[in-house]
């Protein structure tokens, strides 16, 4: 379903500063620096994935402050089932990419499984891969104390981390798809891992698939930005699969999904057009000729 978005609509509320994330004017790439000044002047931000330079020039254009090079590439543009099968090799490739078709946004490369448990020589291994081959400006990895060590050591080499928590994809084999932090115990424990990211020196966590309540809770007690993704409204920032968000994505869609174009029917209906043109030998014609 397309969304009529009028032209205040897509003035963000602080365009009239410069330093705003969304809306602002800069003339170098943004950095965690101004993601953290963000957070201290209370301005809200959005995050979209991107995997190719063509998207990415296009949100960056846009004004997208951050764009996550996920490895939800894996299925949505990969054809895995999961994101398990991407590879360090992938996400560098697609990394560098986004990189090429930007000059404003932060770009963000996950780490994906593999790459990174092993603990934190594979993780520091791994990261600046990323760094030195994509060019991207910081990476992400999932896991809250259990990644502790391995964020401490890239941040410690001087490379930014945004940490993960609640539902980590990644470790869809044990946890499933479902809420996190549900329930004493298991808030208690999302709280433990945002403090353990926080204190590991992580720029931002992003929060997955969690109770509203407990996300604002985690942004209160947090002087880092939390990002959401299916956490409320109470967040910092908002992430979104880009597919997902411009209607690419086919069938059921997750609740926390708001879709503003629906690009499947777009592109069908364009594909349709050209192949009922070429059937009917109405394209080319003259004009699409060269002589």
């Amino acid at each position: 379903m397309t969304q009529q978005v009028s032209a205040a609509q897509t003035q963000s509320a602080d365009s009239s500063n410069p330093k705003a994330l969304y809306g602002g004017k800069s003339s170098r790439r943004l950095t965690v620096r101004d993601i953290g000044l963000a957070k201290e002047r209370g301005e809200k931000w959005p995050m979209l994935t991107a995997y190719d330079a063509m998207t990415a020039s296009v949100f960056d254009e846009a004004g997208i402050p951050v764009m996550l090079v996920g490895d939800s590439a894996g299925n949505c543009h990969l054809g895995y089932e999961t994101t398990v099968p991407v590879t360090l090799d992938q996400l560098t490739m697609l990394s560098a990419a986004v990189v090429r078709g930007t000059s404003r946004a932060l770009i963000v490369g996950d780490l994906p499984f593999g790459s990174y448990q092993e603990g934190p020589t594979q993780a520091l291994r791994s990261a600046m891969r990323m760094v030195k081959e994509a060019g991207v400006g910081a990476v992400k990895l999932e896991g809250g104390e259990r990644s502790h060590a391995q964020i401490k050591l890239l941040v410690e080499a001087g490379i930014p981390v945004m940490a993960h928590i609640g539902l980590t994809p990644q470790s869809v084999n044990t946890q499933g798809y479902r809420v996190q932090g549900r329930g004493e115990e298991a808030a208690q424990q999302l709280l433990r891992d945002a403090k353990a990211v926080q204190d590991a020196g992580a720029f931002a966590v992003v929060l997955e698939l969690v109770p509203a309540e407990l996300a604002a809770e985690v942004t209160r007690v947090l002087h880092i930005p939390t990002v959401g993704i299916g956490a409320g409204p109470d967040t910092d920032a908002q992430v979104l699969v880009w597919t997902d968000a411009l209607g690419l994505t086919g069938g059921k869609m997750p609740r926390f999904v708001k879709q503003y174009a629906d690009l499947r029917s777009v592109m069908s209906d364009a594909a349709k057009a050209f192949a009922e043109d070429v059937v009917g030998g109405t394209f080319p014609l003259e004009e699409h000729s060269v002589h």
